[in-house]
């Protein structure tokens, strides 16, 4: 088969188009035809040389994708042959076929009218994975408390949007133009805040009457820890799932603690096989029925061919997009 390799730590040139060996599928794996996979950060990281796949997973870059199942593995039940799914992965969806767990299996979801094409269903499982356990299994989003998530136009974004919505959750977001804000409003956002000209923690508590934000979803880092804090209301939330804006900062203990505030960091990637199971099984049952209604779906930027994909890492790095980017065999 043909995969996408990584010639050497760098910018998006060293992504290569390259014949190599066909994985089989092993106990408790399937074997999937790839039909898209969509780009995240993750993969542009790996490729730079600063996140390395856990032990055992495929080195090819690729933490979602969609296709058709090709064979079954020992100890695998509930999947055929010719199945439609679309996966989460620890890497190996920039590839013509994968091994997947089946525990990180699901079917492709049916929308109002009809299943999603598997280009729509390859944008789905790494966003809404991520997000479903950070903001509602972690942070225990409610009705009527306030989200803020930083990065709103991203794919991780546009699926916190819809999906705090759909809960009857407030939505306010940060972004870095206006036409990005205006996308955001359109998929539900309640405020918005454009953080090259305005303060977020001021935006915030202004919409709120002073109260923050319940629960925060952050992408950037050490750069916003101590504004996050700042921004969170009694009793609020903070998730970092991401480093954009580096790994270190300072912790205001005294205003967490007068906040009763709690600060969590998670990655999904490296986490054990159970505990991805689990967050699947999550996800099927609570928002797949979500997508079928025509509450959620996936925001699809721009497709591009899975041999260039070094064009696609090229439009993440300039966040030239909104939504997913997903690459297509």
């Amino acid at each position: 088969m043909h995969a996408i390799t990584i010639t050497g730590p760098g910018g998006p040139e060293v992504l290569a188009w390259s014949e190599v060996d066909d994985p089989e599928p092993g106990e408790g794996e399937v074997l999937v035809e790839v039909a898209a996979a969509a780009v995240n950060r993750a993969d542009v990281l790996q490729r730079q040389g600063f996140y390395d796949p856990p032990p055992g997973a495929s080195p090819y870059p690729g933490l979602e994708c969609s296709g058709r199942i090709a064979a079954v593995g020992p100890g695998v039940g509930g999947w055929r042959v010719g199945d439609e799914v679309c996966a989460l992965l620890a890497g190996g969806g920039y590839a013509e076929k994968v091994a997947v767990p089946h525990g990180q299996l699901l079917p492709v979801p049916s929308g109002p009218d009809g299943p999603l094409d598997l280009v729509s269903a390859a944008a789905l499982p790494e966003v809404v994975c991520t997000v479903w356990s950070n903001v509602f299994m972690q942070a225990g989003l409610r009705p009527g408390e306030t989200l803020l998530v930083h990065g709103g136009a991203s794919g991780i974004g546009t699926m916190a949007i819809q999906l705090a919505k759909a809960v009857g959750a407030r939505v306010a977001v940060t972004a870095g133009s206006r036409e990005k804000l205006e996308r955001c409003a359109e998929l539900g956002a309640d405020v918005l805040v454009d953080y090259r000209e305005q303060d977020f923690v001021e935006e915030v508590r202004e919409a709120t009457g002073g109260r923050g934000a319940d629960v925060v979803l952050d992408i950037i880092g050490a750069k916003y820890l101590a504004r996050n804090v700042e921004v969170l209301a009694r009793g609020g939330r903070l998730v970092v799932i991401g480093l954009q804006g580096g790994a270190k900062g300072e912790l205001p203990l005294g205003a967490l603690l007068a906040k009763r505030g709690t600060v969590s960091a998670t990655s999904l990637r490296g986490r054990p096989l159970e505990e991805k199971a689990e967050i699947v099984a999550a996800v099927r049952e609570h928002v797949w029925p979500l997508i079928a209604a025509g509450r959620v779906r996936p925001v699809v930027d721009r497709t591009v061919p899975m041999s260039n994909a070094a064009v696609a890492h090229g439009v993440l790095e300039q966040s030239d997009h909104v939504g997913k980017v997903v690459l297509t065999v």
